[in-house]
């Protein structure tokens, strides 16, 4: 089921910062969302390897914004706690990221990412898994 991009969804995914990464949301359902970012060299740490910040910011945005999707109008997700394994490094021509919201409250939303990455080929690699809890706060 799609849902309307609200107002305040558009706001989470129009943060400064991920306009600064390049990640963009590609795909929106209720308690769902899909994001992907085209790896660039100042992505990269000192080996190569996309840096575990940047998947750890994917990770989290996007399952806030997959929270945003279930939020009542006026209110927005806000970061308590997350936790990321990285599973293996990230190398590749793009991140995607799918997240779902495991349990959504009145106050407190659990969500869950998963980051892959893509090749060449198109074929997907799981690169880390987080676990997120936002608070359900009033948009500023």
């Amino acid at each position: 089921m799609t849902v309307s991009l609200t107002d305040d969804f558009k706001w989470v995914m129009n943060a400064p910062f991920l306009k600064l990464l390049g990640l963009e949301a590609v795909g929106v359902e209720s308690g769902k969302v899909v994001s992907r970012l085209t790896v660039r060299e100042d992505h990269h740490q000192q080996n190569g390897y996309v840096h575990a910040g940047v998947v750890g910011t994917m990770a989290d945005h996007t399952a806030g914004a997959a929270s945003a999707t279930v939020m009542e109008e006026g209110f927005m997700p806000l970061t308590i706690e997350f936790k990321v394994n990285l599973l293996r490094p990230a190398v590749g021509r793009a991140l995607v990221c799918e997240a779902n919201v495991l349990k959504a409250g009145k106050a407190v939303t659990v969500a869950e990412s998963e980051v892959f990455a893509e090749d060449d080929n198109g074929e997907h690699k799981l690169v880390a898994k987080a676990t997120v809890t936002l608070a359900v706060v009033p948009r500023r």
